[in-house]
């Protein structure tokens, strides 16, 4: 690990005096932390980049900085200060959106975290270096880059279907495609050299991002991968024993949401009142 990577060195001071502050004020934390809610009711956008300087513990932000620190001085010598920095924010904010898709109907979802912008930082490393490899302190091993990478997204996409533990797998996710995608853009010669990485890293996460758009029922129906055409209906019988509540409530928002209101049928509509309580 080098540690004299000027941008990482500056990003991370800035980081730890965010989350130094975060820690020590709830009503801080409340302030700047990734909300949905806020963000799409109250229309406060800047919570998708100031999520990113604030941590849950000083252990989150110390795996986080640690693996900052472990690649972003290979990356601001390839790119330089500006680019790095840049990449670093896009990749943050490709996170926040995809968590913000995601969690879209979940109001009282909230993050904090540099996930998003440090998952970038590592496929862009991948990407530009896919021979090299990765160690992990608690593990003495080390993996090949490539085969990290689409281990990473396989983990995070179905970390994203089953919604189990506290983990961000969506940030992840969008922050390692944005990384992806941001470092082609930057060095468009890497389509010729990696396009065999490139290619298994996003066709999985295209296909299942198609999937979820075109299919919201399997982001609502447990054990369910868009096998099949399910209507609402199916979860109020053979189904219904695996859609929760909420899963219900998304399920019909997303449906009016693509498809407009009057769509739904009338058993769902007396569903809706329902849950309504009307």
């Amino acid at each position: 690990m080098d540690f004299t990577s000027v941008t990482g060195t500056l990003l991370l001071l800035f980081t730890a005096a965010v989350s130094f502050q975060g820690l020590r004020s709830s009503k801080y934390m409340d302030a700047y932390k990734f909300e949905v809610d806020a963000i799409l009711i109250d229309r406060q956008w800047y919570r998708l980049l100031s999520a990113g300087f604030l941590h849950g513990s000083w252990l989150h932000f110390g795996f986080n900085m640690i693996a900052l620190l472990s690649f972003s001085f290979a990356l601001e010598l390839k790119f330089g200060m500006l680019l790095f920095l840049g990449l670093y924010f896009i990749c943050l904010l490709g996170g926040s959106l995809l968590a913000l898709y995601i969690h879209r109907n979940h109001g009282d979802y909230s993050a904090v975290g540099a996930s998003g912008a440090i998952s970038g930082v590592i496929f862009s490393s991948i990407i530009l270096y896919p021979s090299s490899s990765i160690s992990f302190i608690v593990l003495p091993i080390e993996i090949p880059n490539w085969l990290f990478g689409i281990a990473f997204v396989l983990v995070s996409i179905f970390g994203i279907k089953s919604q189990i533990g506290n983990i961000g797998h969506e940030a992840h996710l969008g922050g390692a495609i944005t990384g992806i995608m941001a470092t082609i853009f930057i060095d468009f010669g890497l389509i010729a050299s990696s396009w065999w990485l490139i290619l298994l890293l996003l066709v999985p996460t295209v296909a299942f991002l198609i999937l979820i758009i075109r299919n919201p029922a399997v982001m609502m129906i447990k054990e369910y991968w868009g096998e099949g055409v399910i209507d609402i209906q199916d979860a109020y019988t053979g189904r219904k024993s695996r859609m929760s509540r909420q899963e219900e409530i998304d399920y019909l928002l997303d449906k009016i949401r693509t498809k407009g209101i009057k769509r739904l049928t009338k058993k769902e509509r007396q569903r809706l009142k329902e849950i309504r309580g009307e």
